[in-house]
């Protein structure tokens, strides 16, 4: 099983459902996209790291197609 932790950068919206169920914004700006098992993806952002969301592979895939999310490496 082999993980990758990809550097990129928001540059577009892209939409995630927090745990309070509102929908919100990962903001733009550097970020790291890390595979995980299955069809998800972890995408990790702020000064810190210290947000997070997982979202399928296939709204990832969408972002990056749309341009609104680059992987940088």
């Amino acid at each position: 099983m082999t993980h990758a932790t990809h550097i990129a950068r928001v540059t577009g919206p892209i939409t995630f459902r927090a745990e309070n169920g509102r929908e919100r914004t990962i903001p733009l700006g550097p970020c790291l996209v890390e595979e995980r098992d299955g069809d998800q993806v972890d995408i990790v952002w702020g000064r810190a790291g210290e947000n997070s969301t997982v979202l399928p592979t296939t709204e990832a895939e969408a972002a990056e197609r749309a341009g609104h999310l680059m992987l940088l490496d």
